[in-house]
């Protein structure tokens, strides 16, 4: 086998392979054949040797059959495969022919109807050369009785589908004994390939011409030129075929017939199945040559980008423990990295927490309730009640506490709504960073573990958070800022005149006056204004400490400590995939192999020319 006819073979191995993984539909670098009666049947069955296609009267090609042809060693056997079987071997060309039926009715029904759904069959024989061809339902001018009305323009649109593709060759086959300025086949090659460089004119039923006749103006390209030559066919009669005669003796009695042909014996080298399939064969040979540096180079582009996906989908997974153990820490350290891209602000949402603190918080300081607890009535019920049986002399340093513990105590509300606002935040970027995680697409176990993983760790995080700023709270409650107190008596003493004693009753019974205990109410609001601006500062940092840091510092290493102790089997349940996606990177990885294969031989071929 030359070099070029194992490039052939290539062509036909890729276009079956890039069928099977749903990357090829037909028609690229195949010869399609079509046009009903005119014996296109005989014409493929006579190329590949073997009498394999269904026969009758009417539309008997209901669905297009991809037929690729691979040449194998001398003296092998001659086997068929079908794509939808492809665990089963036809050395029955008999039964090749059942199963295109029967498949065939399979999806049209025992009826007339067509369908657009290829049949995709290989033949491996010694006696063939590599080629892809495929049969067409022949073109019909009228719709018969289990029709559609619709059935002429619905088989051209399908033949067009294929004969329209630039890459499609185009096998006229028409009748001797007709017309061939009528002929529909001549007529829709003509306007799909108006230079004629596809199209491929083959004349049939030679030998049922009416004595005297010949069809040497149209193989000698007289009344219809086409740039490629003409090649005349004698398929088996019907008494041929009905009396099973071999296709070996009926590639002889053609050979006779043109040989001995007072018509056409100067053409006989030049006529035939055999020279047919040698033309096609020849064709398909320097149409690869031509185009091999772009065949190249889509494969080169393919194989890239299978590598890419081959990258995003991850390779296998190994079955040893140790191996299984480093492809989850490396999962855990690839979401651990998208994570802290988040709250960094490499990726959106970190800016929320920011959020919480500039926005959240100081709106709810604003909010509580500190007009109500200072108001007159419940400072003069406060301090009163401080005082007990005896009132205070100076200043009402017990009210004074009162009325501030009172106050601060609301802040316990916002401080905790701070905490649980950020742990949402910080829940919120784990969901989304195993989303963006692409490596544990694979991994829905996994995926599930290591979300149940990181919102335990947040959760004692936020409990940690929220301890942390109640005691700052509780902090500001049971120690109250000296130097703000004695500020107190000497303002009191100032609203007096202590150089007059006569002043000394009005000033006692100021102490229990509106305006006293106005003052005292002011005092504490600003007592409780200079706490509320520390608590603004000092809240989101113990949140960032408690909840933010040890988030980007230990999210997972609990799970760490429990995936250390984990056996095999429990590490492998953890990346058992999803079976979709283990489906997608077998078949990603089938083509990689198909196309390096491809390209390494393509290699060889291009140095070998």
């Amino acid at each position: 086998m030359t070099t070029m006819e194992s490039l052939i073979g290539l062509v036909n191995r890729i276009q079956r392979a890039c069928t099977m993984l749903g990357d090829y539909g037909g028609g690229d670098n195949a010869f399609s054949s079509l046009w009903e009666s005119s014996g296109k049947s005989s014409v493929l069955e006579s190329v590949v040797g073997r009498d394999f296609l269904p026969r009758g009267s009417g539309i008997v090609t209901r669905r297009p059959l991809v037929l690729q042809l691979h040449k194998t060693e001398d003296g092998s056997q001659e086997y068929a495969e079908f794509l939808h079987l492809p665990k089963r071997r036809f050395t029955d060309f008999s039964m090749v022919r059942k199963e295109i039926q029967d498949e065939t009715d399979r999806v049209t029904g025992k009826t007339k109807q067509i369908s657009p759904i290829p049949i995709h069959l290989s033949i491996y024989s010694p006696n063939v050369v590599n080629l892809t061809l495929i049969d067409l339902p022949g073109l019909t001018k009228v719709a018969v009785e289990g029709q559609p009305d619709t059935i002429v323009e619905d088989i051209e649109s399908m033949v067009r589908s294929y004969v329209e593709k630039p890459n499609s060759v185009i096998l006229a086959i028409s009748p001797a004994n007709q017309d061939i300025a009528t002929s529909d086949a001549m007529k829709l090659a003509r306007e799909v390939d108006p230079t004629g460089e596809r199209t491929f004119g083959v004349l049939t039923k030679l030998d049922l011409m009416d004595k005297g006749t010949n069809a040497l103006d149209v193989l000698e390209g007289r009344s219809y030129r086409l740039q490629h030559p003409w090649v005349g066919i004698v398929n088996r009669s019907q008494a041929d075929i009905n009396r099973n005669i071999d296709m070996i003796v009926a590639r002889r009695k053609e050979r006779e017939y043109f040989a001995t042909s007072p018509d056409y014996g100067h053409l006989a080298g030049k006529m035939g199945s055999e020279y047919l399939a040698k033309l096609l064969s020849k064709h398909l040979e320097s149409v690869i040559r031509s185009r091999i540096p772009s065949i190249t180079s889509l494969i080169n582009k393919s194989i890239e980008e299978l590598e890419s996906e081959m990258d995003h989908l991850g390779r296998p997974i190994a079955v040893d423990a140790g191996a299984q153990l480093y492809t989850i820490l490396e999962l855990c350290r690839a979401f651990d990295r998208i994570f802290k891209e988040h709250l960094d602000g490499g990726r959106p949402g970190g800016d929320r927490i920011y959020g919480v603190f500039d926005n959240q918080l100081p709106a709810a300081l604003r909010k509580l309730p500190f007009d109500r607890h200072l108001s007159l009535q419940n400072v003069k019920k406060v301090v009163s009640e401080a005082d007990g049986y005896q009132p205070h002399l100076i200043a009402p340093e017990q009210g004074y506490r009162r009325l501030i513990e009172g106050s601060l105590s609301y802040f316990r509300g916002p401080a905790e709504a701070s905490a649980d606002a950020v742990h949402f935040v910080l829940k919120e970027l784990v969901r989304k960073s195993i989303g963006e995680t692409q490596e544990l697409k694979r991994f829905p176990t996994l995926q599930a573990e290591i979300a149940a993983a990181a919102n335990e760790a947040l959760e004692r995080f936020r409990d940690e958070g929220r301890k942390t700023v109640i005691r700052l709270v509780d902090m500001e409650a049971s120690y109250l800022t000296v130097e703000f107190f004695r500020k107190l008596p000497q303002e009191v003493e100032k609203a007096g005149n202590p150089g007059n004693s006569g002043n000394t009753a009005s000033q006692a019974v100021d102490r229990y006056s509106d305006g006293h205990f106005r003052r005292i109410g002011s005092n504490v609001s600003s007592y409780v204004g200079m706490v509320s601006e520390t608590l603004r500062t000092t809240i989101p940092k113990a949140i960032v400490y408690c909840q933010v840091r040890e988030a980007k510092l230990s999210l997972l290493n609990h799970f760490y400590t429990q995936i250390g102790r984990k056996e095999a089997k429990q590490l492998g349940q953890l990346l058992d995939e999803d079976p979709a996606m283990m489906e997608r990177r077998l078949q990603c990885a089938k083509r990689l192999e198909l196309y390096k294969a491809a390209r390494d031989e393509i290699d060889s071929v291009s140095w070998a020319r």
